[in-house]
């Protein structure tokens, strides 16, 4: 065995911004196009703080023709005086040093979505360069940071113009403008819409900003600013939908330094959707707040139900689901020493919220109820959280009865699931392959002992038009929840998980399509923690396979077969129509080849935005999904939206 030295000095000290460089996925998450944006959200984020603390109340973020992005706020301005003990000016502390910045004391910002102080000079470290303009106190103020090499090692955000001033103005705020570093990014250009829905959702957050994008490369512009806040975001939730009533019910109100405000509405559908925030910061997992607002709401409608004898002795008794049934609620809080569950701030950890938010959100719905005018509203809450709950014991009976005929667990997979011989589910996966004949070829092709195969003989039921008792009446839905091992709503449990990937293989085409939309939409309302986990995947299996005489490629872009063909003559072209077209080892070693194979992970990245996408892609109102397909749809390579429609007809 050879044993190698290790001392002092094979201890490597990263200095400066150099450690973000060397590991940025710690500060980013990934350098792809999620990390990317992140480094815009860090100086957005900063200058949402500003106004969000009633320091200005305008933002603007401009997309560059050069590639650069700026954002500009008319706040107080970075502090520009030199700091007491690393005697360098307060922009080079914050753009030069982790964790430092204004946030970690109550001071300076009564509110922060920027709590580790790392923002700013991460998106500094991973860029070319990085310059700042600081109006303040009459003065304008410049500095210039560049990640640059020396010696074949490149330093990260180094300041190569200290901090000056240059002039004087009137003007108040900070300008920030960063070209992202393409030795970190494969792609350094910035996606309109992405930037956009972000800015939509910090507009309807904070009432009254008034921010501004522009994309100097499209000359397109768009302004946002909700003087109704969190009601217009409701309102715009609820567009493509049903709602039961109008306007939304709005309660805001603060206690013991945490500001509480809730917009929430109604509409004609089943599956519940609530959208919570801390401090501007999405919390797609809930916590505390969450707990507290749903306790509130369970309460106050109990309450009303019971004053005004909407209750019958016969009725199925009420339980918290029930009365958040076609929900959509809107939940932003404000508050210090935010504490999240984990690195990703998705959950908020806080107990005070939870009583705080029941506190303010009882007392609120409570007055809403008591006026006569609101009665009505009250009365078609209850009329459908009865529905619900008759729904619900329909649903239990359901699965009572699919138990004890076919025991969901075990009997009635036999025959349909061809299961792995592994035990370990950290390793296994199943494939949800569509048809019998391509369940065949995968069954042959797979690996056995860490990989199942569950085909599909029917179409799965569209889950997002149906109630849950009709979603389990469903064979096919069925036969999937048995597989997975977890159960769905109030049963789920996500230790019970025996596959840590589930893989949906489907044709590549419309049908297929198709088949993946419904899946993702059942999983999405259903079994959303599999995806919030990282648990659900879809297989790319290849569309073409170019062959010469001596070799063959598998394409699975029209783009790659462009480029596979554009250098050779002579080959023969075989379009993949299905799954069932392969033979089981051009399946393995395409599709489900861990070694070579390609997989998209399914993620959350905007529950907001995957919540309004289903519901127009899988609702009942044709209007939003023509109009998408319409502006969207390449139709030289899409079926037209009349084939679509009819496919939905059919479900």
């Amino acid at each position: 065995m050879i044993v190698a030295s290790y001392d002092s000095k094979d201890l490597i000290v990263l200095e400066g911004l150099d450690a973000v460089r060397m590991r940025p996925g710690m500060y980013i998450g990934t350098t792809g196009p999620k990390g990317l944006h992140h480094l815009l959200w860090e100086i957005i984020d900063n200058a949402i703080d500003e106004v969000a603390n009633g320091y200005g109340n305008k933002v603007e973020v401009v997309l560059h023709k050069d590639g650069t992005a700026s954002v500009q706020d008319n706040g107080r301005g970075i502090p520009v005086s030199p700091h007491p003990k690393l005697k360098i000016s307060g922009v080079e502390v914050v753009f030069t040093q982790l964790h430092a910045g204004g946030k970690f004391s109550d001071h300076n910002y009564k509110y922060s979505g920027g709590l580790h102080g790392v923002g700013a000079s991460v998106t500094n470290a991973l860029s070319r360069y990085l310059e700042v303009t600081v109006y303040k106190d009459g003065k304008k103020y410049f500095a210039r940071f560049e990640s640059v090499e020396k010696n074949g090692k490149i330093h990260s955000g180094i300041p190569v113009i200290h901090l000056k001033a240059i002039g004087n103005t009137t003007l108040k705020g900070t300008y920030v403008r960063f070209l992202p570093d393409d030795r970190v990014f494969k792609d350094i250009s910035f996606d309109f819409d992405t930037v956009y829905e972000r800015l939509k959702e910090t507009a309807f957050l904070n009432k009254g900003v008034y921010i501004e994008l522009i994309d100097e490369r499209t000359n397109r512009k768009e302004t946002l600013c909700y003087e109704g806040g969190i009601r217009d975001y409701v309102t715009s939730l609820t567009m493509d939908r049903r709602p039961l009533f109008v306007p939304p019910i709005y309660i805001e109100n603060e206690i013991e330094d945490t500001y509480v405000s809730l917009a929430m509405q109604y509409v004609d559908n089943y599956t519940e959707s609530i959208f919570s925030y801390v401090n501007n910061i999405p919390t797609p997992e809930g916590g505390t707040h969450e707990v507290g607002f749903k306790t509130a709401l369970t309460k106050a409608l109990n309450d009303f139900a019971k004053k005004h004898g909407l209750v019958k002795d016969k009725d199925v008794p009420f339980i918290g689901d029930d009365f958040r049934e076609g929900l959509v609620a809107v939940l932003s809080i404000k508050m210090k020493n935010v504490q999240f569950e984990g690195q990703t701030k998705t959950k908020l950890g806080n107990v005070e919220a939870r009583s705080r938010v029941e506190t303010i959100c009882t007392q609120g719905l409570n007055e809403f109820f008591a006026s006569k005018k609101n009665e009505s509203v009250g009365t078609i809450i209850i009329e459908k959280a009865k529905g619900a709950a008759r729904t619900r014991a329909a649903a239990k009976r359901a699965k009572d009865l699919t138990r004890a005929k076919n025991s969901i667990e075990g009997s009635m997979l036999i025959g349909k699931l061809a299961n792995c011989t592994s035990k370990n589910p950290e390793i296994n996966e199943v494939f949800i392959v569509e048809g019998d004949s391509a369940g065949g070829t995968a069954k042959q092709g797979r690996d056995r002992y860490y990989q199942a195969i569950l085909p599909l003989r029917g179409k799965p039921l569209n889950s997002e038009k149906k109630r849950i008792d009709q979603v389990l009446a469903n064979e096919e839905i069925r036969t999937i929840i048995g597989a997975i091992g977890t159960g769905i709503g109030e049963d789920f449990k996500l230790e019970n998980l025996k596959y840590n990937k589930i893989i949906i293989l489907s044709d590549a085409d419309q049908d297929g399509m198709h088949i993946r939309c419904i899946l993702l939409t059942f999983f999405f309302r259903y079994m959303r923690p599999l995806i919030t986990n990282g648990n659900i995947y879809v297989g790319m299996p290849p569309l073409y396979k170019v062959k010469t005489k001596d070799r063959e490629w598998y394409c699975y872009t029209d783009e790659e077969l462009e480029a596979v063909t554009a250098n050779i003559k002579n080959y023969t072209l075989q379009r993949y129509k299905g799954l069932g077209e392969m033979s089981a080892e051009q399946l393995w070693s395409t599709t489900m080849d861990p070694a070579r194979r390609s997989m998209i992970r399914v993620t959350v990245e905007d529950a907001v935005l995957a919540d309004k996408e289903i519901s127009m892609w899988m609702g009942d109102d044709v209007g939003p999904r023509k109009d998408y397909i319409n502006k969207n749809a390449n139709f030289n390579k899409l079926d037209n939206f009349e084939n679509f429609e009819k496919k939905k007809e059919n479900e």
